[in-house]
């Protein structure tokens, strides 16, 4: 991988979508009209993510010695994923139960084997993560995965804190880049709630502490939040980047896409704001598909950005 290159430090699941018109109370039995399995994880979508927008991707991670763990590894070669950092494990592969209500998703993990994807294990692929230019994490594997890629990396590294959970603000400030939704930036600042309106999330992404917060809205696009660092003067400056009006038919993967479109036009030397710009174009085209990893686009379907510099 040259300099250029993403990696992932990440999930490996194997998703059972189930469709339903609306969620179950608790102790409610309901019926599902449809049932879908694929690949998926949040670390396979957003290695595949990335390889379709034309980046040398290598995936670090962890499946069972089953067939949903080769299910996913051969899927992820046949988009292009480097796939020697995927350890074969004694544990199953991870599992995620989606129920979709068209288009939003509540998802439930069985970690499985992502939860053998310790500090030690990423260790052991120290020179892919050495050699990236970018390097994705989520917090569906251990927290000490995270400080072995704080350790090791030379690129940029891009923090997605998902599914909601703590994390030491030490260990936060370690990334370059933290990239949570409403319910995880409340939980990263031990908020009892999530942030509503635009002037919310600033006010707690600011409470981080942290230099580049890009917070996902779903609907209402991003808020890019930077700090400035200087003893001098310290201040903050904040870019609310509006949606991509699309008809959108499943928001599954589209935090994921949203990840690796920011993670590959920081490659490209842009701004903060304007790489999420272009996370934000790849993301909505993700919403325009169903299921994750099916949906992510390839570089060709999306609008020629113009901050693309030449690979060659």
């Amino acid at each position: 991988m040259d300099h250029r290159g993403i990696a992932v430090v990440g999930s490996l699941n194997h998703d059972v979508r189930l469709s339903v018109h609306r969620l179950p109370h608790s102790g409610e039995t309901i019926t599902s009209d449809a049932l879908h399995r694929s690949p998926g994880g949040k670390g396979a979508n957003q290695a595949a993510a990335s390889a379709r927008l034309g980046r040398a991707v290598a995936m670090i991670g962890a499946v069972g010695d089953d067939d949903a763990g080769r299910d996913i590894t051969h899927r992820l070669a046949r988009e292009g994923v480097g796939t020697t950092g995927i350890d074969v494990v004694d544990d199953s592969t991870g599992m995620a139960v989606v129920l979709w209500e068209r288009p939003e998703s509540t998802i439930i993990i069985a970690p499985g084997a992502n939860a053998w994807v310790t500090g030690d294990r990423v260790q052991a692929h120290a020179e892919e993560i050495r050699q990236a230019g970018a390097v994705l994490c989520q917090l569906e594997t251990p927290l000490s995965a995270l400080g072995a890629v704080a350790d090791l990396a030379a690129g940029i590294t891009l923090l997605n804190p998902a599914p909601s959970a703590g994390v030491p603000l030490d260990l936060l400030r370690r990334f370059d880049v933290v990239v949570p939704n409403r319910f995880e930036l409340a939980a990263l600042a031990g908020a009892r709630e999530a942030p509503r309106s635009v002037a919310e999330v600033r006010a707690m992404a600011e409470s981080l502490g942290h230099p580049a917060v890009v917070v996902t809205l779903g609907a209402d696009g991003c808020l890019v939040v930077q700090r400035n660092q200087s003893a001098a003067h310290k201040s903050s400056a904040a870019v609310h980047v509006r949606s991509v009006d699309v008809r959108a038919v499943d928001t599954t993967g589209a935090g994921d896409s949203f990840c690796a479109g920011l993670a590959d036009a920081l490659l490209d030397g842009v701004d903060l704001a304007d790489a999420a710009r272009w996370a934000t174009q790849v993301a909505a085209a993700t919403t325009t598909r169903d299921g994750a990893l099916d949906s992510l686009p390839a570089r060709a379907e999306l609008p020629s950005p113009t901050h693309i510099r030449s690979r060659t």
